[in-house]
């Protein structure tokens, strides 16, 4: 059983920070009702979604995934590359303490979740703007006693390592080669994303269906013609803010508290 913590889009998301992408006017309240289809969508794949009330004083805090990070025995409170990110994690964080020990990256150290993928026991942290030297260390020290090892990857042109790679089967990565250091997935099978599509490498697993913006129609001929479950989602206003699909929850399984 899955559990997805989410939060609904703040009345402020027009204002939220912005690296890679033009400011463009955001509907919020089209924002929301995508919000609540993404929402649904997890549910239908067997998702417990925890829905925490908007933060109207916090433009981008419907991205929870970039103030923590689930482990199968822990959580990790990051530390926000963007200051006014810090003020984000207080209530994600009530709920994941429940149901994990909660350890925290602590100042110089900065860290979004956005650039963390989990595949397995091994655990890749963008080397980009939002996430520093120090809490990719702080990091490994964190997660070394549970088995993780930590590799930095090299990301250019993008917000986030996600933003540029995500797993989406057992062995295979959607990757965009323009925008990561594709050695560092060596390890397994890679399947680009249609050159002109360049956010497309974004995706959510839940087991072994994809959550995937409705968006990128080339790159999910891909998707399936690897064989690959996909249920597609409209995220085109969260899109405007910097947002993708992994962002907007916080998934992780049933465990006790460590």
């Amino acid at each position: 059983m899955w559990t997805a913590i989410t939060r609904e889009v703040s009345p402020a998301l027009a204002a939220c920070e912005l690296s890679f992408v033009p400011r463009a006017p955001i509907d919020v309240g089209r924002a929301q009702a995508q919000h609540d289809a993404y929402c649904a969508v997890l549910e239908s794949l067997g998702c417990g979604v925890i829905r925490l009330p908007a933060e109207p004083a916090l433009p981008d805090s419907v991205f929870v995934e970039d103030v923590a990070l689930a482990f199968d025995e822990v959580a990790v409170a990051t530390r926000p590359g963007a200051e006014s990110r810090r003020d984000e994690g207080h209530a994600v964080l009530e709920v994941l303490g429940s149901v994990r020990r909660i350890l925290r990256i602590e100042a110089p150290g900065t860290l979004d979740g956005g650039d963390v993928l989990r595949i397995g026991k091994r655990v890749f942290v963008g080397i980009s703007a939002r996430s520093n030297a120090a809490g990719r260390e702080q990091l490994r020290v964190l997660l070394a006693p549970f088995g993780y090892t930590v590799e930095g990857v090299a990301t250019r042109d993008c917000l986030h390592l996600k933003s540029a790679v995500t797993q989406v089967a057992d062995d295979v990565v959607l990757v965009n080669p323009a925008w990561v250091d594709v050695a560092a997935f060596a390890d397994y099978r890679m399947l680009e994303v249609d050159p002109a599509e360049e956010h497309a490498a974004n995706a959510v697993r839940i087991g072994d269906v994809l959550v995937y913006p409705d968006c990128f129609p080339r790159t999910l001929e891909r998707l399936r013609a690897a064989g690959i479950q996909v249920a597609t989602v409209d995220v085109s206003e969260l899109q405007k803010a910097e947002g993708a699909v992994t962002c907007c929850s916080v998934l992780l399984k049933a465990g006790p508290v460590g």
